[in-house]
């Protein structure tokens, strides 16, 4: 814990007060911003927890303090003004041999700090989820350096040829290799592939919507597949990475996935008029194909338990033949399924069961929703709602907190609330119900912290992309 306080929980829920017109708390959080936050403390923080949250909820505020009038104010400088401070303290983390960041950053001292844990690795999802704020700093302030270090990240990654574009999810920033050969699409992965589909969006720069387009096809091939009642999708673990057998685990985190899956398809459109552009083609519907069924199942893990909340991790039942390395076309099989043979194959352990309030699900059903126009994904967004409300409201209805078991009723808490319950769970829920042309998806990106930054066109002296290497 920081002395002075860093105010995680104000930083990070700026712009859901701004969206959602809370103006007194926001004038309140400003005023402490203004007067009480400095970086300029002793303090270790995690490189890409700092990014995701601080600079992100900054970097976000800014721009709606921009693009909402009802929330500016003559104090809205202080947003930006305080991320490039913040920002130019993280640099020191990408000074590194390899240029991968370390893993934290003493913010007080400007020193990168290696994990001290796998062997000073850092996390392949950590490394590649600083992205956009950088770069859209960038744009803001036009100092390139930003943008340079970030984007280095990437070239390191992508200079290894790994198969089906899919990563190990550790890489050493003394020499930028893989320390491991495991591959997932939850944690220490997840966010590696939600940024190159929105990096692209982001700055229309061809060389992530190519990145994007090599990993969709790797994550169809080698990690989806199906299970044994219900022919549900699910995405799976290769513990000893591409061509060993599937683990079948599915992070809740992996939840992110339907969802950008169908905005990297349609650019953010409506998929009517998508499908109109004369460049669809059968490989987008493939994909909105595939980002419906795996939006099922993150819906079944909510489905299946007596909370009607998800737990942290899922296990399925699936046949040993689908747990083998595969052609890839295991995910296209149909059955129909009914919520009785859902609950033979959803499988959760004990000390998987808790509930820490997370986004991924309710985040996919506001995209899935804007780009589909489907009410049944909002109809599924209010009963998890409704459960969040019925089992983590505390009992002087003055928070929420975070859930032991979801298997269980009365559920058994916790006391603590992460930050990303107000900064994307609940803002996310609330655009859910939101009018589409609020916050359009054509417009805007959402950083991985659910803090939206608009789409632009990178400044003609900012170098974007590189060549990528021979395949």
């Amino acid at each position: 814990m920081s002395p002075k306080g860093l105010g995680w929980i104000i930083v990070d829920s700026l712009d859901t007060m701004m969206l959602m017109n809370l103006t007194q708390p926001l004038a309140d959080a400003r005023r402490w911003l203004h007067r009480s936050l400095t970086w300029d403390q002793d303090q270790d923080v995690n490189t890409f927890e700092t990014t995701i949250r601080m600079l992100g909820g900054l970097l976000s505020a800014h721009y709606l303090s921009t693009q909402l009038p009802h929330v500016a104010s003559k104090r809205d400088s202080v947003y930006l003004s305080k991320a490039i401070d913040l920002a130019d303290r993280l640099l020191v983390a990408f000074e590194s041999n390899s240029g991968i960041p370390y893993a934290s950053v003493n913010i007080g001292k400007r020193e990168g700090i290696a994990s001290h844990a796998d062997g000073g690795a850092s996390s392949t999802a950590e490394a590649a989820t600083v992205q956009l704020e950088m770069k859209y700093l960038s744009h803001l302030t036009g100092n390139d350096v930003y943008w340079k270090k970030a984007e280095r990240v990437m070239k390191v990654l992508d200079d290894q040829k790994m198969e089906g574009g899919l990563l190990p999810i550790f890489v050493h920033p003394s020499h930028g290799q893989f320390t491991t050969r495991e591959i997932r699409l939850g944690s220490r992965g997840d966010s590696y592939y939600e940024y190159l589909a929105k990096q692209y969006l982001q700055t229309g720069e061809s060389i992530y919507r190519d990145m994007w387009d090599d990993a969709l096809g790797g994550i169809a091939r080698h990690l989806v597949t199906t299970t044994r009642n219900a022919a549900l999708k699910f995405v799976a673990e290769l513990p000893t990475g591409v061509g060993g057998p599937l683990s079948p685990k599915m992070d809740h985190l992996v939840c992110f996935l339907p969802g950008t899956i169908a905005m990297a398809a349609t650019e953010g459109r409506p998929l009517a008029q998508a499908r109109r552009d004369p460049g669809w083609t059968a490989q987008h519907e493939d994909d909105i194909e595939l980002s419906i069924e795996i939006m099922n199942t993150c819906w079944g893990m909510y489905a299946v338990t007596d909370t009607g909340l998800a737990p942290e991790i899922t296990w399925f039942n699936a046949t040993e033949a689908d747990l083998q390395p595969g052609p890839g076309d295991r995910w296209l099989r149909k059955e129909s399924s009914v919520l009785s043979k859902w609950k033979k194959d959803f499988i959760i352990k004990p000390l998987d069961a808790h509930n820490l309030q997370r986004p991924e699900t309710v985040e996919s059903l506001f995209m899935m929703y804007r780009i589909t126009g489907n009410a049944m994904y909002r109809e599924w967004g209010w009963k998890i709602f409704q459960s969040f409300q019925k089992h983590t409201l505390v009992p002087d209805g003055e928070g929420y907190t975070s859930m032991d078991d979801v298997r269980t009723v009365p559920a058994s808490t916790r006391d603590n609330m992460e930050s990303f319950w107000l900064a994307e769970t609940l803002k996310y829920l609330y655009l859910l119900f939101s009018p589409t042309d609020y916050m359009p998806v054509t417009e805007v990106v959402f950083n991985t912290e659910a803090h939206p930054f608009p789409r632009f066109t990178p400044r003609s002296s900012l170098k974007t992309g590189w060549e990528r290497l021979p395949r």
